[in-house]
């Protein structure tokens, strides 16, 4: 698991240099022969793990970045607006992914500082580059998660309980992490769902008191909240509270 996320992660980091041409990728070339010595590793197995870690990718994308809690607090905000599919899935996956580039983007500078570009350079063996770009990303998610969620799985597991975070099992960290990131990303949502459902209770017993039943409180409650949330100038507010819970 260790070796598919940091792998993974060496691939997303080198990106940007292979578009803009920044870094020369290296050339594959298959070539007919007599097979080389059993210990080491054939084209073919080369191949399963590169589309095992592409097959992957989306799912590491999700559990091993900041995209799980922004894309929950999102999807709180919608639903505390009460304005069922606006904005739609696609803009807030969308806005959640961009946020994520921006957040990882340090993590992903030094994993390419340390890891990529001198595995590309031929500096850097192939384990001492997965080892060198899986350090920035432990870093991360250790700094997000907390010494109660590591210690259950340490529990869980029967292992020693390690003297130094770095020597945490990666199958430790990342479910730790998972779990930190819903802890805190149920937490901005009720966070956030307070001041609309106080205004849904206003709504509401103003119509009650009118004599409106049958006049759906969620109706009329709507352009108060979307004139109270463009007021506070909300975006602004989430989108500053999401980046600044990372960046420390």
């Amino acid at each position: 698991m260790g070796i598919l996320v940091t792998a993974l992660v060496l691939l997303m980091a080198g990106a940007a240099d292979a578009a803009t041409g920044a870094a020369t990728m290296p050339a594959i070339s298959i070539q007919v022969g007599e097979a080389g010595s059993a210990s080491s590793p054939g084209l073919a197995l080369q191949m399963v793990l590169l589309l095992t870690v592409l097959s992957l990718a989306p799912a590491l994308f999700v559990i091993v970045t900041s995209f799980t809690r922004i894309v929950i607090v999102l999807a709180f905000l919608r639903q505390a607006l009460g304005t069922q599919q606006t904005p739609p899935n696609q803009v807030l996956v969308g806005l959640a992914m961009f946020l994520t580039f921006f957040i990882m983007g340090p993590v992903w500078d030094r994993i390419h500082q340390d890891a990529l570009a001198p595995y590309l350079a031929q500096t850097l063996s192939h384990d001492a580059a997965l080892t060198a770009a899986a350090k920035p990303l432990r870093e991360f998610m250790l700094t997000q998660t907390r010494e109660k969620d590591l210690a259950l799985f340490v529990r869980i597991a029967k292992i020693e309980p390690p003297k130094n975070p770095d020597d945490l099992p990666i199958r430790i960290v990342i479910p730790a992490y998972i779990i930190g990131e819903l802890r805190t990303a149920f937490t901005i949502g009720f966070l956030i769902s307070i001041p609309f459902l106080i205004v849904d209770m206003v709504v509401s017993s103003i119509l009650m008191s009118m004599g409106m039943m049958l006049l759906p409180p969620v109706l009329v409650s709507i352009p108060f909240k979307l004139v109270l949330f463009v007021l506070a100038d909300g975006w602004h507010l989430i989108v500053a509270s999401l980046v600044g819970s990372f960046v420390r």
